[in-house]
């Protein structure tokens, strides 16, 4: 029994160990598994970061918009109503651009509408304001269309390292293949995690920016109403909560 266990303690010695895992996968594909793993990685912390901060600036954009709701068309004026909007901000600059087109209709000397004049120049300036939240976007996109194509990249080549090792050994023994092939599958995987995520970013960005684009439509037909009726048509206003009066010191009872 004893000689039986020193035998198989020797056989298990004398087999070859090998070691598996993504770091020996990659250390088999050499300076080529190492570059297309380079690659993904950036594509995916571009991604990432490209989603984290636009969503930030459309939530920054979306929370403006309610104070275009509650503080602004309670202005006289459009130029009052832009002295309670927050600087550099979208509404802000729709604003401004209305009443520079509505200064310079004024100056001009052909024929041109003024409802013309004014909504071309407020569709420049949200086209302007659009171009600047889609920025980025294209990226997301870029990655979600070739990320698979470049661990498609790092199969294949996975793949073909192991047919040479197949030629050159003579035998498809698992030992021989199972690093290319491990490296081949890995590639793939990650292929697929830096797609996933950039395409499911890129969808749900971009439904947001249409959903802004919508309040901004919204937003520029109501000031060319404003303008074109003198401030006579704007949208109706939400009455402010009225404060809640002090309650009155209680008077003081009448001695009998």
């Amino acid at each position: 029994m004893i000689i039986e266990l020193f035998t198989a303690a020797a056989a298990e010695a004398d087999v070859p160990q090998t070691e598996f895992g993504f770091m020996a996968a990659m250390e088999e594909g050499g300076p080529v598994a190492w570059a297309i793993l380079t690659v993904m990685v950036i594509m995916s912390v571009g991604s990432f970061y490209i989603l984290i901060t636009k969503y930030f600036e459309q939530a920054k954009v979306m929370k403006q918009f309610r104070s275009v709701q509650s503080n602004f068309w309670r202005a006289p004026s459009l130029k009052d109503g832009a002295a309670k909007l927050e600087k550099n901000s979208a509404w802000r600059q729709l604003v401004d651009d209305a009443v520079k087109a509505d200064d310079e209709h004024g100056k001009m000397t052909d024929s041109l509408e003024a409802h013309d004049w004014m909504h071309g120049s407020l569709q420049r300036s949200q086209d302007t304001i659009n171009s600047k939240l889609s920025g980025g976007l294209s990226f997301l996109a870029t990655v979600g269309a070739t990320a698979p194509f470049v661990g498609l990249l790092g199969t294949v080549i996975g793949i073909y390292r192991a047919l040479i090792k197949i030629g050159l050994e003579g035998e498809a023994s698992i030992d021989k293949v199972a690093g290319p092939v491990g490296e081949a599958l890995i590639m793939t995987a990650i292929g697929l995690l830096v797609a996933v995520p950039a395409v499911f970013a890129y969808n749900w960005l971009q439904a947001r920016n249409k959903r802004i684009n919508e309040m901004m439509e919204g937003f520029t037909t109501d000031i060319l109403a404003f303008i074109n009726s003198k401030g006579a048509v704007k949208p109706a206003v939400k009455a402010a909560p009225a404060k809640a009066a002090p309650k009155a010191a209680a008077a003081p009872a009448k001695k009998a």
